[in-house]
């Protein structure tokens, strides 16, 4: 196996490789999950001849426990709960209603930000390609599966860099398919498998949209 990968447009270029048979099909939809998701979902979408676009969630966590999520959301309102973690700890509708218009009004400045005044693209009976830069927890990545299935795709295919191996069999459980260029063991942490894993800013992300959205244009 490859030690690391030089930066996330590498990254992207080989994990497009694994992904070829989704190539130049009217059904394919990549979706990045920024912001890091997003360089590396760019070059997959150039190398498929595929539309871009991202996929904006949120964990909604529990007032006090941030870390612990008792659901998701999604830029256009879409909204999962986890009943388990909100029946445990007695979660009223009325907190839930108050985390979520809080992160509902964070997505919306972003998704403005990232994606200006271009519509959100329909994702029902598509097949979407999920990217991110790697999973370490896989939570913010489950979250957008949760999402998304609520949107009625055709099929989600999952498709990252790096991740450990354990996450990616678990997740071929909720998912049509796992794509991921290396599963190293001990894994430890994303940042580790780039030599550089510098942030991505949001004036890459609303760049990469928009570059990508141009090109598929000159293509068509």
């Amino acid at each position: 196996m490859r030690t690391k990968f030089r930066n996330r447009t590498e990254a992207g270029q080989l994990l497009a490789a694994g992904l070829k048979h989704y190539s130049n099909r009217s059904d394919v939809l990549v979706l990045g999950l920024p912001r890091g998701g997003v360089p590396v979902a760019y070059e997959v979408a150039k190398a498929l001849n595929a539309p871009l676009d991202i996929c904006l969630v949120r964990k909604l966590g529990v007032p006090g426990h941030k870390e612990l999520a008792m659901g998701a959301i999604a830029s256009d309102g879409v909204r999962v709960l986890n009943y388990d973690v909100v029946s445990w700890l007695g979660i009223s509708s009325k907190t839930i209603d108050e985390v979520a218009a809080r992160e509902l009004r964070e997505l919306q400045r972003r998704d403005r930000a990232y994606r200006g005044d271009r519509p959100l693209p329909s994702v029902k009976n598509s097949t979407v390609i999920l990217v991110d830069d790697g999973l370490a927890t896989g939570a913010t990545m489950r979250a957008a599966i949760a999402v998304l299935k609520q949107e009625q795709p055709q099929s989600i295919i999952v498709a990252v860099p790096v991740a450990p191996r354990s996450l990616c069999d678990e997740l071929k459980a909720e998912v049509d398919k796992v794509v991921c260029v290396a599963t190293p063991e001990p894994f430890y942490a994303i940042g580790l498998w780039y030599e550089d894993f510098s942030q991505t800013t949001d004036e890459e992300v609303h760049n990469l949209l928009a570059q990508a959205s141009s090109q598929l244009a000159m293509s068509g």
